[in-house]
């Protein structure tokens, strides 16, 4: 079973700043993951050609389940409002995450997290980009709950503020919102955390420890596959860990074998 998770910069590459819906799907297939959680994923926007990157992938990894969860309607960094209800934002500009499972699916959950209160800066790649002050947005996290071939196993995407301090608090929150769901549970996701505070507070077992951002030359890990130690003992044992280089994003993706 291979494990995935990738903020995708809205499919965007560094070196040309387009997107391309061939580049992406060649991106995604390289991965060649089971389970895919993606992170600042768009749907019906201009910039990334009104294209929906979570279908585009699903379509990649030839995965018959997947899912967009919007965080927001509207374009971070420009005008945005919160969704009101999941189905909210039809026909306009939406921006969040995205689950892709080769497996069944039995059921979704979304859980959805408040923006911090207080603007933070943040840096912004490419040209035009540097450290800016940014309005926080709100978070969102997508669960399902798998047949694999190990059996029953949940799995979450979301990605957390980059606001200190609040992705603590957020982190907090997906756990308990998970724990109501069936062991053993996998959290992949940006979290804007470094490793060790990410194992430390989450008190889940990291899957891969590789440094993911920026891309280049990466330095940090902010992508992890964290597993909920109750339960995790009836995973398969990890045989493999990868970041590899991507033709897209300012992140890696961070890849787990469980065989």
């Amino acid at each position: 079973m291979r494990l995935a998770t990738f903020n995708l910069l809205h499919g965007r590459s560094l070196t040309d700043g387009l997107v391309d819906p061939d580049r992406l799907s060649a991106a995604v297939t390289a991965l060649d993951a089971d389970v895919l959680a993606l992170q600042e994923v768009d749907r019906d926007q201009t910039r990334s050609g009104n294209l929906d990157l979570t279908a585009i992938a699903a379509r990649a990894l030839d995965a018959p389940a997947h899912r967009f969860a919007a965080a927001v309607v509207g374009t971070p960094g420009e005008q945005f409002r919160p969704l009101t209800h999941d189905d909210d934002g039809h026909g306009e500009p939406l921006y969040g995450i995205g689950l892709i499972s080769r497996y069944p699916v039995r059921t979704w959950q979304v859980t959805r997290l408040r923006p911090a209160p207080v603007r933070s800066p943040i840096y912004v790649p490419g040209p035009g980009g540097g450290l800016v002050l940014l309005r926080d947005e709100p978070r969102v996290v997508l669960a399902a709950v798998l047949d694999t071939p190990h059996g029953t196993l949940t799995v979450a995407a979301t990605h957390l503020s980059f606001v200190p301090g609040w992705n603590i608090l957020q982190l907090r929150r997906v756990v308990r919102a998970l724990r109501a769901l069936p062991a053993p549970r996998i959290l992949l996701g940006d979290l804007n955390l470094p490793a060790g505070p990410a194992a430390l507070l989450s008190r889940w077992r990291p899957l891969g420890r590789r440094p993911t951002y920026p891309a280049g030359q990466p330095r940090v890990q902010l992508d992890h596959i964290l597993a909920d130690r109750h339960g995790h003992d009836r995973l398969p044992p990890v045989t493999a860990v990868d970041t590899p280089p991507s033709v897209i994003s300012d992140h890696r993706p961070l890849v787990v074998d469980l065989g």
